[in-house]
């Protein structure tokens, strides 16, 4: 639907009339909603408003509807992918939902929380421990990023190999929709069929299909012991013998298996010089985590047990087991501090890519080998969770060489390397970033005809005008 100026200008004062004066923002105002996290896409909006309750999101979205404008739901604006932040038109609203930020209720015989979407992931992590239980989303970002937008892109984190993405971490959901009409599906039951499962269709939508105001989340017991281990490995078929005598000895116990290359952790080195690393550099580090429901001491003996074996056959050269909660911190802030030193470092082009396991090796060394043909000298920056076949496969310009200009130049040519790989290798070209508006390209070259035709039939029938992030997607 296209609005002339007059009506679109209109906008601000009744959404102004409807929330409040504080709580719609305009020019200098909106501007820290306007940028996104690595600063690839300024916007201009026309207006942000803050609702603070789903009837407020509820008004906004029919405001919207009325006045023809397009709205951005936007969380914590901690994405990599272009998909929160508005674009340069100054004719798309920012629906902020920071304000929506109460836990509503945590159930703990049925072991849920229900919370709304501007909850920051840290907070409900905290809520969720002080009631001597565990929700288990956790990703470098959770002191900042909001749980509607961890569900709008089904994030993944780092317990993704125990627990599963945040898809399987919700149960319910509440969503306004494009009408501002609000669907109230906040269930706490494992089990419902009563037709189409309207969660999943919201949840990974990215908020082209309705805007996600509340969850029903499932929480677990607290584990008794949890223990971390730092190894050196040869080559990455090393890590993933790894992975499999890990999975074999710990079972449900392995929560986390996280790879890091050498340039990764020389990238900390060199930008977080305080944090120690407390083993020598290798091609690959791992970085394992063990929850256990029994005790420290059967925890550590599985860990140490696992780790004698993995040196004496040569599946890593070198381990350390943290041996308190403050040395386990450390080693997890290495693992996610790279992505911090990566920004230090300068632009990079960066690739969240999922493959199988097993292929990963070959994909690396395929990949690696083709780009290092075109680009001589370039940075390849791989780290990320290598127990779910998730790797953030970066890369950085060569040594001198502006990073701005390397990629505005050859992001392109890059991309065409690295995904023709990931295809090849039976991967998915987004893992758990989304696609937004930075791979929406590459979605319509690679996906199927038959699910982009399904994929378009659902953002028809869901929201006809258009109005829910256009461009973001489809």
């Amino acid at each position: 639907m296209t609005a002339d100026a007059t009506t679109l200008q209109a906008l601000p004062a009744a959404l102004r009339a409807a929330l409040g004066d504080a709580h719609v923002l305009t020019g200098t105002d909106a501007a820290a909603r306007e940028q996104d996290w690595r600063q690839r896409w300024p916007g201009r909006a026309l207006a942000v408003a803050r609702p603070g309750s789903t009837e407020e999101v509820a008004t906004v979205l029919r405001l919207a509807a009325r006045h023809g404008a397009s709205v951005v739901p936007q969380g914590g604006n901690t994405g990599l992918v272009g998909g929160g932040v508005p674009d340069d038109s100054g004719r798309q609203l920012v629906l902020s939902l920071g304000r929506m930020n109460r836990i509503r209720e945590i159930d703990a015989a049925n072991l849920t929380m229900t919370a709304e979407a501007g909850c920051v992931l840290q907070a409900l992590q905290q809520a969720a421990a002080e009631q001597g239980l565990l929700f288990p989303l956790s990703l470098a970002a959770e002191g900042s990023c909001t749980i509607g937008g961890n569900l709008a892109t089904n994030a993944g984190g780092t317990q993704v190999l125990r627990y599963g993405n945040a898809r399987e971490l919700c149960l319910g959901l509440e969503v306004v929709t494009a009408q501002g009409e609000v669907w109230s599906g906040l269930s706490g039951l494992r089990k419902d069929n009563t037709g189409y499962d309207l969660r999943d269709l919201f949840i990974g939508s990215e908020g082209t299909l309705g805007v996600i105001t509340a969850a029903t989340l499932k929480l677990h017991p607290q584990p008794v012991a949890t223990l971390t281990a730092l190894a050196a490995c040869p080559d990455l078929p090393a890590c993933v013998a790894l992975l499999m005598r890990a999975r074999a000895r710990l079972g449900a116990g392995l929560t986390g298996f996280e790879v890091m290359n050498r340039l990764s952790l020389d990238l900390v080195r060199q930008h977080f010089p305080q944090l120690p690393q407390p083993l020598p550099g290798a091609p690959w580090t791992v970085l394992l985590e063990l929850a256990d429901g029994e005790s420290e001491a059967h925890a550590r003996g599985l860990f140490e047990g696992l780790m004698e074996a993995a040196l004496d056959d040569g599946c890593c050269t070198d381990a350390v087991v943290a041996e308190s909660l403050a040395q386990s911190q450390a080693l997890w802030q290495l693992r996610e501090s790279i992505p911090l030193a990566q920004a230090a470092a300068g632009a990079n082009i960066k690739h969240d890519i999922a493959l199988p396991v097993s292929r990963i090796p070959d994909f690396v060394a395929a990949t690696d080998a083709a780009l290092a043909a075109a680009f001589p000298g370039a940075a390849l920056v791989n780290f990320g969770h290598l127990g779910d076949g998730n790797l953030h496969y970066n890369v950085q310009a060569p040594p001198g060489v502006s990073p701005r200009e390397f990629l505005a130049r050859h992001e392109p040519a890059v991309n065409t390397l690295v995904y023709d790989g990931v295809m090849a290798h039976g991967g998915s070209i987004s893992a758990e970033h989304g696609i937004g508006r930075l791979k929406r390209e590459e979605l319509a070259e690679r996906k199927s005809p038959v699910a982009l035709g399904l994929m378009r039939a659902i953002k028809q029938a869901l929201d006809p005008q258009g109005l829910l992030n256009p461009g973001r997607v489809l």
